[in-house]
């Protein structure tokens, strides 16, 4: 069972969060549900997290600003630098902008290799890539 069940975000505009998640999402394995469903579109994975992304309520809301209480970032996990790369383009193409290009992150481990997104609405990614230490080099 995961430990969480879903993850719902709220977002300004409905469908252009939708044209910028639906490509990251679907390249990490996830199926979108057919159409809105009580203002919201969510992406599910054969025994994983759902995520919703729900139609802001009102308008007129600023986006989340990075560094403010609240959200900070959701990383996903993936099997290779290669990997962390190609998400990152995913994400370049369908109008993410780049906060940190992919590169070593030193500071967590050598093996630690990330890069950082956000969309419109604030909302930050990372992709990540963290093998784990060579059992014979213990």
């Amino acid at each position: 069972m995961p430990l969480i069940d879903h993850l719902g975000l709220t977002v300004a505009d409905l469908d252009r969060a939708f044209t910028q998640w639906n490509p990251i999402l679907t390249a990490l394995g996830c199926t979108p549900e057919d159409g809105e469903t009580e203002g919201g579109i969510a992406w599910w994975r054969e025994g994983d997290t759902e995520l919703i992304l729900y139609r802001a309520p009102t308008s007129g809301t600023a986006p989340h600003e990075y560094g403010r209480i609240g959200w900070q970032h959701l990383a996903f996990a993936v099997d290779s630098r290669a990997e962390v790369e190609r998400l990152h383009r995913i994400a370049l193409d369908a109008g993410w902008t780049s906060v940190r290009d992919p590169k070593v992150f030193p500071r967590f481990s050598d093996r630690y290799y990330a890069s950082f997104v956000e969309d419109d609405n604030g909302i930050r990614l990372e992709f990540m890539h963290n093998p784990p230490r060579d059992a014979t080099a213990r």
